[in-house]
């Protein structure tokens, strides 16, 4: 399997460099290429070896390439920032592995690409006890270090999933850079505190930099985490008041992904105005003036489509964060990726230059589910400044993540994404692609989106069925097949995959049922889903399986305590018991605040908790059931699902429980490939057997 997962575009338009992962033994290799735009030259390679190299960003001249650079071969060597000269091939260490300076998290060039700043974690260490070696120093790299004497912890925020122990925070650095892209300075921590930095942009003027972060000057941050966009002016005198961070954005409802406009008028965000939005808000698009004139603005706020990208296909890798905008065309111009009924695309919004009043903006319909972007999702997606055109990596017509450019000028019905590379989705052709086909079935709250994947010579024969349930809730199926299901229907298997209620992508009334009521409508909508194929003679209802990871572990957990239809069910980093989980996930207080669950702080609380848990009809169940689990999920932590498989045992139920050491919450996208295909080779085997 190889993954075409990065993206940067050179500023003229004429070539993206992106960064392909592959599989080698145990590890991933991840390398940068050159793809020209326009012409027929086929892709080069710019890196090559043991290494894991992600985050390029071309210079603005377009001659110097910046990324972090990891070795595959040792976890426990440090992170650096490099720069690669694209004429040359001349290969430079810019910043890393040097006391002070811990992981690198993400890099950024000025507007004149003589400066890079970028995040790295920095002592001091926030809850450890005891002496420890300096960030950045030899000893603090090895995995062998004793462990600390304890951890002193008065937050709640002590913890994240696949981070584990939030030992240290990220915070902004900026190193001097010549044309050639050699380091002419020592590398200059900007900001300092107990809180992190992420999401960093350089402001038009070159000495202004707007950063995320969840700091708070009063209050418990630790207990209303609630992102802000800030400001800090990296050239400031240690005296000045701009040497300080100043807010720039701050939305109730929390904000993220900053841009600065091109004149440095307008700063544009992801965020929500809704104080303490619950699930069924969709985060839009936010303007704010850059001089703090007038209060954020949402802009489009009934398109009711959540930007970026929520739609869930292993295609799509996983393993590095998205770039979906908001990013900026020109000074009225901005770009970002809306996910639609199950579909991914870029979209463009056009303001008012003197007051930054929307004059056009997408619309939500139904145009996504037919003609040109009936498949599409985008995972990243660049514009091409001046222009209208918008370079993508993503998914079409089946086909695994491709290089792919699309003209926003053109109206919406003639759209078309012109396709520039074939070396992400080659590796396809050795395997049989599932024949997919989309359905409206018919359920209680309106019809259901659902795609059924097919065995592509199966015909309309009713075949051994599984049906799919994606994580969130707020996820949803795109129509491209993930791995997974590829392979259940080579090994003859049809899948039904259902966007039921609590899906993002089709609006707020299509979520907002399914809040606090896990387990009602969205179970009703997974019933829908199988009877309809049987109805259609599709489904053999005797052969039955139902699989789900995260949010969709919860539904099949639900399902085999409430129903006999299936004769198997493989659930993965599930949840069962939502009194003790509300705690013992590393989100779990705000989201289940979000997705009004309750709360165990009153005995109402602790009731609409139980009323949603798996665990209170573990007695009932008696299908089969396969749990698998990473070992170190702290968002559905194996202390919550070990309780069912312990339950099902002592009542002697035929379930088995396997545990997968070192591994995080989407382990069967981004785990390391061994355990990878042992999980697949299980789930293939359970459905076999048992259906």
């Amino acid at each position: 399997m190889v993954v075409v997962e990065e993206l940067d575009v050179v500023a003229d338009g004429t070539a993206a460099v992106v960064g392909r992962r592959t599989v080698h033994g145990r590890r991933y290799h991840r390398h940068l290429w050159w793809v020209e735009l326009h012409g027929a030259r086929a892709p080069r390679r710019l890196t090559s070896g043991a290494v894991s190299d992600g985050s390029p960003r071309v210079s603005p001249g377009g001659d110097v390439v910046a990324f972090v650079r990891s070795d595959a071969a040792d976890d426990d060597a440090p992170d650096h920032v490099c720069t690669l000269t694209i004429a040359t091939g001349a290969l430079r260490r810019v910043a890393g592995g040097t006391i002070g300076i811990g992981a690198i998290g993400e890099i950024a060039w000025s507007p004149d690409g003589r400066r890079l700043a970028f995040t790295a974690e920095v002592d001091p260490l926030r809850f450890v006890v005891g002496d420890r070696p300096a960030v950045g120093s030899p000893a603090s790299r090895s995995s062998k270090l004793p462990s600390p004497v304890a951890r002193r912890i008065g937050r709640a925020d002590w913890r994240w999933d696949e981070v584990g122990h939030r030992d240290r925070w990220s915070h902004l650095f900026v190193v001097d850079i010549d044309r050639a892209g050699r380091v002419t300075g020592a590398p200059r921590q900007i900001t300092r505190g107990d809180w992190g930095v992420e999401r960093i942009d350089w402001h038009p003027d070159g000495r202004t930099v707007a950063f995320v972060s969840e700091r708070r000057d009063d209050g418990d941050p630790d207990l209303a985490p609630m992102p802000r966009i800030w400001a800090v002016d990296v050239d400031a005198s240690p005296r000045s008041p701009r040497s300080r961070p100043w807010l720039v954005l701050d939305a109730p409802g929390g904000a993220t992904r900053p841009a600065w406009s091109p004149d440095g008028r307008w700063l544009a965000a992801t965020g929500v105005l809704d104080p303490l939005p619950f699930d069924d808000v969709s985060p839009g698009l936010l303007l704010v003036r850059a001089d703090g004139s007038a209060p954020p603005r949402a802009l489009h706020p009934e398109l009711d489509r959540p930007l970026a990208n929520w739609a869930d296909t292993d295609l799509n890798g996983w393993m590095v964060s998205g770039r979906h905008g908001p990013s900026w065309a020109d000074a009225t111009s901005l770009v970002a990726t809306v996910t639609d009924r199950g579909r991914v695309l870029p979209e463009r919004w056009t303001i008012d230059a003197a007051t930054g009043a929307l004059v056009e903006g997408p619309a939500a319909s139904d145009r996504r589910s037919s003609g040109p972007w009936a498949d599409a999702a985008a995972q990243h997606a660049v514009v091409v400044p001046g222009s209208s055109q918008v370079v993508v990596l993503g998914t079409l017509d089946g086909r695994a993540m491709e290089v792919m450019s699309v003209d926003l000028s053109a109206p919406p019905a003639s759209r078309r994404f012109r396709t520039h590379t074939s070396f992400g989705a080659r590796w396809q052709r050795r395997f049989v692609q599932p024949r997919m086909t989309r359905l409206d079935v018919p359920g209680a709250g309106g019809p259901i989106e659902t795609w059924v994947a097919s065995p592509p010579d199966a015909g309309d024969d009713p075949l051994p069925t599984i049906v799919d349930v994606h994580g969130g809730p707020l996820g949803c199926w795109a129509p491209a097949p993930g791995f997974e299901v590829t392979m259940l229907t080579g090994a003859g298997f049809r899948v039904v995959l259902p966007n039921i209620r609590g899906s993002a992508g089709y609006g707020a009334d299509w979520i907002r049922p399914q809040l606090g009521d896990w387990g009602g409508v969205d179970i009703d909508d997974v019933h829908a889903a199988v009877d309809h194929l049987v109805s259609l003679g599709w489904a053999d209802p005797d052969r039955l399986g139902v699989i789900g990871l995260s949010y969709g572990g919860f539904v099949v957990n639900w399902l085999v305590g409430t129903t006999d239809r299936f004769r198997a069910a493989v659930s993965e980093n599930g949840v069962t018991n939502q009194v003790s989980c509300w705690a013992m996930s590393d989100s779990g207080p705000e989201y289940c605040r979000a997705a009004r669950m309750g709360d165990p702080l009153s005995p109402a609380g602790v009731e609409q908790l139980w009323r949603q848990s798996p665990l209170r009809h573990v007695a009932d169940v008696r299908t089969p059931l396969l749990m698998l689990q990473a070992e170190s999920d702290l968002r559905c932590p194996p202390q919550d699902n070990e309780q069912f498989f312990v339950a099902l045992r002592h009542l002697r139920r035929e379930v088995e429980y396997v545990l997968y050491p070192d591994s995080h919450h989407t382990f069967a996208v981004t785990g390391r490939p061994d355990r990878r295909i042992d999980r697949m080779q299980r789930v293939l085997d359970w459905f076999t057997t048992h259906v």
